[in-house]
């Protein structure tokens, strides 16, 4: 079904009258491009699949304000990003949750929707390392972005792999403070996210 098939404004403003055929009618219709979405955050489908169902209930909880919603698919794309984040957030105080969170980094046919919250995440990153030493940064991407090893790094800047690690924590420690204060998010859910 295409989206021009639907006439969305009188389906939103059937569901602002608790007119549940057409809750379903647009749930039918969203749910899976919703579901796609959320999956490029968790690895798990079946957590996918719990966010999106839930994305859906806050919709109907708040279905009296959707007569005040000027673009449904913006809104309803706008509660699954909070609702992604919120999770992300509550992963760093849940080991269980933290084990299904998986990189988010976003390449190919991208919706605007996940550019924008990619750009969110990463221009906290971006900020907190620019704020790194210049040896440290170099060391902190050599060893996240190109995936080398505290020998190689260590043989390419010309120092000692105890001094490589010593850069590292050093980084870590100033990241997390930085994007912890920023986001509220754990620091190592945020590397898992861009650096996996």
């Amino acid at each position: 079904m295409k989206e021009k098939e639907i006439n969305e404004k009188e389906l939103i403003e059937r569901i602002s009258r608790n007119d549940e055929e057409a809750f379903l009618h647009v749930f039918n219709f969203y749910h899976n491009t919703i579901l796609s979405f959320i999956k490029k955050y968790v690895h798990s489908s079946d957590l996918a699949k719990d966010l999106t169902q839930e994305v859906f209930v806050k919709i109907w909880e708040k279905r009296e304000k959707l007569a005040e919603v000027k673009s449904f698919r913006s809104y309803l794309y706008t509660i699954a990003k909070n609702h992604t984040l919120n999770t992300l957030k509550k992963a760093s105080r849940s080991q269980e949750v933290m084990g299904e969170i998986v990189e988010a980094y976003f390449v190919g046919n991208n919706t605007t929707e996940e550019r924008l919250l990619d750009k969110e995440y990463l221009y906290y990153l971006n900020k907190a390392l620019e704020e790194l030493p210049e040896r440290s940064k170099e060391i902190f991407r050599l060893c996240r972005e190109q995936k080398k090893t505290y020998e190689e790094v260590a043989s390419i800047m010309g120092i000692s792999k105890n001094a490589v690690k010593n850069h590292m924590v050093f980084s870590m420690k100033h990241l997390r403070k930085n994007i912890e204060g920023e986001l509220g998010m754990s620091l190592s859910i945020l590397v898992a996210i861009f650096f996996n």
